[in-house]
């Protein structure tokens, strides 16, 4: 891959926070005190600002920072055909925050006829010079939380009865975004990273999940999803461990699943999260295919505004190159900065310092060299 390619040497995974402003315009809107396009209209003018600010800092990419959205997967979930909404009474679980979302319900047969997320894709790339990314949750986290009963039987017979209609659905959905010009997509993924979480099994074990199975079974299921994808296309994967108000779900190195995710699933490159001890070693690496796929590694958190020490950053990327070639490697923070509309707890003006630094960093380590082997990094001794 050259620089030019997605995913960039310096790249963030996708949401931003929100404006006061835009939380004050979604409260009315819910309270029926504006109108969807008096929403639209604010939707609109912060995005193109923020696709301003992404240029500034000097990144090669755009999203939308997901602000349309008041939850970074049910939004895109609750598009689809066959799922519906209902209210869960249980809390999703993260430590130090309670969240209590909807949740989704598979009702009939799921299917991709049209989304709005196509128009806000739309609305991004006609407002940027940049490589327009969109986000979208992967196949796997429907399938992973849904509760026990959370495939009415009248619509398939078993949870995992409902995983080929869901990769045609998504690979329908890849499809769609093509024809709507774009060539870089992502699938943000926390089953996968719940996958490496002996807690999180055992809850999944409990929601009915053959948890002996299942990580080749999604392997599979986004295989199905990616198999038609177009050549000039780039679709990478998100593997989060929760992101809520700054806090967090799952703990837990690769590991376990790393083997199957990533020299078995078909993604170009692979976010990963390596801010924290909970995140493991980098051996897990030496699974990713030799210079085919890019690694984006996630050193820097989004979930405090501290600044971390540019030279540890560098010592980690060395860390990683034990592993994984540096040519193969990217930098970004661990994850977006509001997976739902609270948003993490930092400012907006640390929130584009650490994109700042982000860049600064990658641009020092790689430069504008293509290749280099395994151990040079800039700077590092």
């Amino acid at each position: 891959m050259q620089d030019t390619t997605a995913p960039f040497r310096a790249d963030h995974v996708g949401s931003f926070l929100r404006s006061p402003e835009l939380k004050a315009a979604r409260a009315k809107r819910e309270a029926g005190e504006i109108t969807a396009e008096q929403l639209k209209t604010i939707e609109d003018r912060d995005i193109k600002a923020l696709i301003a600010t992404q240029a500034e800092v000097g990144l090669k990419l755009a999203t939308d920072g997901e602000l349309r959205r008041k939850w970074w997967h049910y939004d895109f979930y609750f598009g689809l055909d066959g799922i519906e909404r209902y209210q869960l009474k249980n809390d999703l679980g993260f430590h130090g925050a309670q969240a209590i979302a909807d949740g989704i319900r598979v009702a009939g047969k799921i299917d991709f006829s049209t989304h709005p997320f196509l128009d806000h894709f739309k609305f991004l790339r006609a407002n940027t010079k940049a490589v327009a990314k969109m986000t979208i949750p992967s196949p796997t986290v429907l399938h992973f939380r849904l509760e026990r009963d959370g495939v009415l039987s009248s619509a398939y017979k078993h949870r995992d009865d409902i995983l080929e209609d869901l990769g045609k659905a998504y690979a329908k959905a890849v499809q769609a975004f093509y024809q709507a010009g774009c060539r870089y997509l992502q699938f943000d993924d926390t089953a996968f990273a719940y996958l490496c979480s002996a807690e999180e099994m055992a809850k999944a074990k409990t929601r009915g999940i053959n948890t002996e199975r299942v990580a080749r079974q999604y392997a599979d299921l986004v295989n199905a999803a990616l198999k038609n994808k177009p050549a000039d296309m780039v679709i990478t994967t998100h593997i989060c461990r929760g992101n809520f108000r700054s806090t967090w779900i799952a703990s837990g190195g690769y590991e376990p699943v790393a083997e199957i995710l990533f020299g078995g699933a078909d993604y170009d490159g692979f976010f990963l999260e390596y801010d924290s001890e909970r995140a493991g070693g980098f051996e897990p690496l030496r699974f990713v295919p030799k210079g085919k796929k890019r690694v984006v590694l996630g050193l820097m958190t989004s979930k405090t505004g501290e600044l971390e020490n540019r030279d540890v950053i560098k010592r980690r990327i060395e860390e990683a190159t034990k592993h994984i070639a540096l040519d193969q490697c990217c930098l970004s923070t661990q994850c977006g900065f509001a997976s739902t509309e609270d948003g993490n707890v930092l400012s907006e003006a640390q929130q584009w310092a650490k994109l700042r630094e982000v860049v600064a960093i990658a641009g020092e380590v790689w430069g504008g060299v293509s290749a280099r082997p395994v151990g040079a990094v800039a700077g590092v001794a």
